[in-house]
């Protein structure tokens, strides 16, 4: 009892933002964010202070679990951004550039924080309701008679990832490897409620990225032993296979629940493997082909089967189980003190062997249409192959979201340079300003702040000194040389961040970070040839917009933190 300590009471801060400490924290976790924004952004390399192993990336699903602070409002912030991030897999630093700018410039501008919530959020449903409008200017609706676009949503999201160091080619290769297997996911004929795939990914260290291919059906470890392939590789009709997911490697404990009692003088390792025999036997009259067990087989058991033309695949793993049940209609059986149902089996189309570098995997073909592929993902070293892996997992879960909503938003900046003009456009004064109870001129200054945190985003793109401008047309982001004249504008960049407005002699801009006259950004032609070059999802940067609003109005709502230093 002498060696208790007595409880410490709860520190509590008033009006955490007000602390330049706080601030300072804030103020370096968005440069540490905007500096990993965009294709350019600069790499991060995470370790912790006993070594171990170094990670490379510049991705926010990554990053942001490593970031580790003391302040509440902080970890807020981040655990907001890596919960958007979690659901839908992209647009995870543009929400945290963009919240972070919010309650920042709401700091500098000393407006009252009531104030800046109530703006905040009017001028997200501005932003919000433009962005569902069928005239919206930015916003790509997707042709799924045509995979270009997907393509290029897909591109976009890859060669955002510079840790992934992949040339022009590989990076569009990779591209259309995601959209492929995205394709291959998605049901043709399914009648009632449509269920997708899966896509497995095999990753292959030291091999060209070029060598990574997609393969409909599923590809396993190859089994030791596997000679049978010859025999009924390639044949006309389908092979019947069975699925165990209990071990087969004749333990006591595996055989069933229960009390087991053994009799004086009985072997029981020979009547177990009797029984393994047995139940081989069974397996062998129902002309089985393909033996699968998720757990481990006895070896006899193995040798019995591949001599009677069985090829016998052990050890396949919980995490391929469902994946196989599913390409194959098989049913998973637990024991096999029972008749195997008729209905328990699954039918493989074809059995091949695909080599790989180092790895020979084992190609199970589907018989007919399944929604179940394989990426096989190549790179040239572990690091550069892990972010590889994130970011092709990444993609197929952004490209999965436009089978709900088939549209996508320009990219490059375009988006935001385009929804802040459009704002600045839209204010109208007395009647918002009456509304949310304010002056003119605080109702000007909250549109400032929300429109500048719009562009600083597209500031972030910008890596190597060059400057972000805005067309006083369509309102696109263009990023031209820092020393670039106004008379050699239309010379110094052929086109916007998105590539879909080419310069031209009559263009004005001008610099995001100057003051402009309010326009009403013209919409550029429905049918015109030029297609854009970079997307982004609409459904989720529509979120991330949410998200960044709302995270950024709750830390301007705190009043109080209390911390328990026990």
């Amino acid at each position: 009892m002498s060696r208790l300590v007595k409880k410490s009471p709860a520190v509590c801060t008033d009006l955490p933002l007000d602390d330049t400490d706080v601030c300072q924290k804030l103020n370096l976790l968005r440069k540490l964010l905007t500096s990993c924004f965009g294709p350019s952004g600069r790499l991060k390399q995470i370790h912790n202070s006993i070594g171990g192993h170094v990670v490379t990336t510049s991705s926010a699903s990554v990053l942001l679990p490593t970031i580790h602070s003391s302040q509440p409002l902080i970890n807020l912030i981040k655990a907001s951004i890596h919960s958007h991030g979690s659901r839908f897999s992209d647009c995870g630093l543009f929400a945290a550039i963009f919240c972070l700018a919010l309650i920042e410039r709401a700091q500098q501008c000393s407006i009252r924080k009531n104030l800046a919530i109530k703006l905040n959020k009017h001028l997200l449903s501005v932003c919000t309701s433009y962005l569902h409008q069928e005239d919206c200017a930015c916003k790509v609706k997707l042709d799924f008679c045509s995979s270009q676009n997907l393509i290029t949503l897909a591109h976009s999201i890859i060669s955002s990832k510079p840790a992934c160091v992949l040339t022009k080619p590989e990076m569009l290769h990779i591209s259309k490897l995601a959209v492929h297997a995205f394709l291959l996911t998605v049901p043709c004929s399914s009648p009632g409620t449509v269920t997708l795939g899966r896509t497995l990914t095999v990753s292959v260290e030291g091999q060209s990225v070029l060598s990574s291919a997609v393969f409909p059906g599923l590809l396993v470890e190859m089994p030791s032993g596997f000679q049978t392939i010859e025999e009924h590789s390639h044949s006309t009709n389908p092979m019947l296979m069975v699925l165990f997911s209990s071990s087969l490697a004749g333990d006591l404990s595996e055989l069933q629940e229960g009390v087991i009692e053994v009799h004086p003088g009985i072997d029981t390792d020979s009547q177990i493997l009797d029984q393994l025999l047995d139940f081989g036997k069974r397996v062998i009259k129902a002309e089985v082909k393909v033996f699968v067990c998720q757990k481990v087989i006895h070896p006899v058991l193995q040798q019995y089967l591949r001599t009677h033309g069985i090829t016998v695949i052990e050890r396949l793993g919980i995490s391929l189980m469902e994946p196989l049940a599913q390409l194959t209609g098989a049913k998973a059986i637990a024991t096999l003190q029972t008749t195997i149902p008729p209905e328990a089996y699954g039918k493989v189309k074809d059995l091949s062997i695909k080599e790989f570098g180092s790895k020979t995997m084992l190609h199970l073909q589907p018989v007919g249409e399944s929604a179940i592929c394989t990426m096989i993902l190549c790179h040239r070293n572990e690091t550069m192959l892990s972010e590889l892996k994130v970011v092709c997992q990444k993609t197929e879960h952004v490209l999965r979201l436009t089978l709900k909503e088939p549209f996508t938003l320009l990219g490059g900046g375009c988006t935001e340079t385009h929804l802040a003009a459009y704002v600045r456009h839209k204010k109208q004064l007395p009647e918002v300003a009456s509304l949310l109870g304010c002056s003119q001129a605080e109702y000007l200054l909250g549109v400032d702040i929300f429109c500048k945190s719009l562009e600083s985003v597209a500031r972030a793109l910008e890596h190597d000194g060059r400057v972000s401008s805005i067309d006083l047309t369509h309102a696109h982001h263009w990023i031209l040389p820092a020393d670039v004249t106004e008379e050699c504008l239309e010379e110094s960049s052929d086109s916007c961040g998105c590539g879909l407005v080419r310069s031209n002699s009559n263009r004005k801009w001008t610099h995001l970070n100057t003051e402009y006259s309010d326009f009403c950004p013209a919409p550029l032609l429905r049918d015109a040839p030029v297609q854009p070059c970079v997307l982004d999802s609409f459904t989720a940067k529509l979120n991330a917009l949410h998200v960044a609003v709302e995270t950024a109005n709750i830390a301007l709502d705190v009043r109080y933190i209390i911390q328990d230093v026990n």
